[in-house]
């Protein structure tokens, strides 16, 4: 729902993979990303070819996974601009392909003719907004000390794709290294590489009735699960945090009946308890209410992602003072 650029990447790359697999073996020398054709006979189709279509279904399992789970960016900054980072990160991870590779023969001596084959640079790029931008949230604990977040599997994919090829490794630095220098807005990258507004409306009037779906309505997302079953199981993590949490917090009012402790609830009453009748009676006078704090739409919106209402990221990031952190845990414990 929301992202057909995803589902298109996902599916049509997918299934020109299998078919090369699978019925077309003989097209597959079309498909490689051979940097020596390009270089010495200046088969430039090759770049767009080479680095489109997977030939090894592992690294189209891996990176098909990969950007079911990116597809997050894609409703939160708009098909336009989730496609002209791709955009950006696919030509600059090729300049960046064709640098390392020199660099590696210059450093190392050794010759590369050509490297494995797929959307893998802005794949990897993708990781860069992911890390900076998705908040971590813990799920749950390993042995006691390994910590298990809402980001870790995404992670494991990322490792799994990296390990899966010899020369692979080159595909990702310069993944990396594009998706940074997008990210950050270095040299204004942002304002050249992109999709123009008219190309937008097009693909949104032809591909995008296509590959768009309805939205669901009897499934509520937590995290950043893969699949239904790992939502529902976060979910039911989520109850039983909140239950723990809940006991906890009437451990602390017993004690706090007896003088031990603060009273925290006075400073951060709990959210659903805000707007209830018995509140509403003894609340302040308007006068002396403070103006209300300035909210960050996007802080908002990666509170909604993680599966809050908007009243209660409105009233948590108002609480703490627009701290992201703060503001996640405070929801998470009332």
């Amino acid at each position: 729902d929301k992202a057909p650029l995803s589902k298109s990447l996902l599916l049509v790359p997918s299934a020109i993979s299998i078919l090369l697999a699978l019925l077309f073996q003989h097209y597959q020398k079309f498909f490689a990303y051979n940097l020596q054709a390009v270089k010495e006979d200046f088969q430039i189709w090759r770049l767009v070819c080479g680095r489109t279509i997977c030939l090894d279904l592992k690294d189209t399992f891996c990176s098909s996974l990969l950007i079911y789970n990116f597809r997050i960016f894609e409703r939160r900054y708009g098909s336009r601009k989730f496609s002209s980072f791709l955009l950006g990160a696919w030509m600059l991870s090729a300049l960046f392909d064709l640098l390392l590779v020199e660099i590696t023969q210059y450093i190392f001596g050794i010759t590369i003719n050509s490297l494995p084959s797929g959307f893998l640079g802005p794949v990897f790029a993708l990781f860069v907004p992911f890390y900076s931008s998705i908040p971590r949230v813990q799920v749950t604990q390993v042995l006691g000390h390994f910590s298990i977040t809402n980001k870790s599997l995404v992670y494991i994919l990322g490792l799994q794709l990296l390990t899966s090829g010899s020369y692979i490794w080159i595909l990702a630095l310069s993944g990396l290294i594009s998706g940074i220098c997008y990210n950050s807005s270095i040299l204004k990258v942002h304002r050249i590489l992109c999709v123009p507004r008219w190309v937008a409306k097009i693909f949104s009037w032809t591909l995008e009735p296509v590959f768009s779906s309805a939205e669901p309505t009897n499934e509520v997302r937590v995290g950043m699960g893969a699949t239904v079953d790992i939502q529902r199981q976060q979910r039911m993590e989520f109850l039983d945090r909140q239950i723990m949490m809940s006991q906890v917090a009437q451990m602390r009012r017993q004690r706090q009946q007896q003088g031990g402790m603060i009273n925290w609830n006075r400073l951060f009453p709990p959210l659903r308890h805000r707007h209830n009748a018995n509140y509403q009676d003894h609340r302040p006078s308007e006068q002396g209410i403070p103006p209300p704090t300035e909210v960050s739409e996007e802080q908002v919106a990666r509170l909604m992602e993680m599966g809050f209402s908007r009243g209660d990221a409105l009233e948590a990031l108002r609480a703490s003072n627009n701290d992201l952190n703060v503001a996640t845990n405070f929801l998470l414990q009332h």
